[in-house]
């Protein structure tokens, strides 16, 4: 049976809120339809879990902050992140996959991975400036030299990922986090490559433009 007419948590109760919908304005004053069960928890997990991933980008920002006594470099890592996360989107609809708690968590992992890709990227870029190289200079260095592990370490977390992705009978759980991760992985590993040295070296511009007023 194809990913897109499997029957979902999700699905099905978007259904049943259509049908309340339509009853609901037929009721008797009084009374009311209440739709419980496990629809309740899955609403409780995703907002969790969102709520889980906003913190942890904020809490990542302000350590990076600390770590940099810097207020700019920190935002080039936390920009990066909508690439993972349109990633992981794409990978799920041309999948035919639903949004659900396994493809949350596949989310924070990817973007995970993702940050902690561009953290390496900042590090080594700030660690030239500070050298004397100007913001041009010190992100080509930064890309170049950390081109090999970033492409190392979303290769290989894809590869394990795709046994998984593919899934069978059974294994649709499992399959919507490697999904996810997947998606992410293969957008967050471009972003970080091609557009975290644009972003360093259009906030590090910006900064000075700001200082010399």
């Amino acid at each position: 049976m194809p990913a897109s007419r499997i029957a979902t948590l999700g699905s099905v109760a978007a259904d049943i809120r259509k049908i309340v919908g339509q009853v609901s304005p037929k009721l008797t004053p009084g009374n009311r339809i209440l739709v419980r069960g496990q629809v309740d928890s899955m609403e409780s997990a995703f907002s969790r879990l969102t709520l889980g991933l906003i913190f942890a980008a904020v809490f990542v920002y302000l350590l990076m902050v600390v770590n940099f006594q810097d207020f700019l470099d920190p935002l080039v890592v936390i920009l990066a992140l909508p690439g993972a996360a349109c990633g992981i989107i794409t990978m799920l609809f041309v999948t035919g996959t639903t949004l659900s708690v396994p493809s949350l968590m596949g989310a924070i992992m990817s973007i995970g991975v993702a940050s902690a890709n561009s953290i390496l990227l900042v590090t080594f870029a700030r660690d030239q400036s500070l050298a004397g190289k100007s913001p041009v200079e010190a992100a080509i260095a930064a890309g170049s030299t950390r081109l090999r592990p970033v492409l190392m370490t979303a290769a290989a977390m894809i590869v394990g990922m795709l046994p998984m992705a593919i899934g069978g009978a059974g294994e649709e759980q499992n399959a919507v986090l490697a999904r996810a991760v997947i998606g992410g992985l293969l957008f967050g590993t471009g972003t970080t490559l091609l557009v975290v040295p644009y972003l360093y070296v259009l906030l590090r511009r910006l900064g000075r433009r700001a200082q010399a007023q």
